[in-house]
């Protein structure tokens, strides 16, 4: 049985490397070191949960904020509790 999971993620554009920093406010906050520009932010977001929760990249979906800071973001095949091990 497949676990889907949807979170908010805040992202910082341009950090000097990819990382996750924690929760701040209810909302994930995530630094990437790509440019916001021509989708590069968004495919770096995507590279990055897959090597962090070990799941594929297709397994992961930016549902909403594509061109935005604030985006949610749709996990498949991942549990809270993975999820949570992970960040917290």
């Amino acid at each position: 049985m497949s676990e889907d999971l949807t979170i908010s993620i805040r992202v910082i554009p341009r950090a000097s490397r990819s990382e996750i920093v924690g929760m701040v406010d209810g909302t994930l906050k995530v630094r990437i070191a790509a440019p916001p520009v021509d989708g590069a932010a968004n495919s770096e977001i995507i590279k990055l949960f897959s090597k962090t929760f070990g799941i594929a990249k297709s397994d992961i979906a930016i549902i909403s904020g594509e061109t935005s800071r604030n985006k949610r973001i749709k996990f498949t095949n991942l549990s809270q509790s993975k999820f949570d091990e992970k960040i917290l």
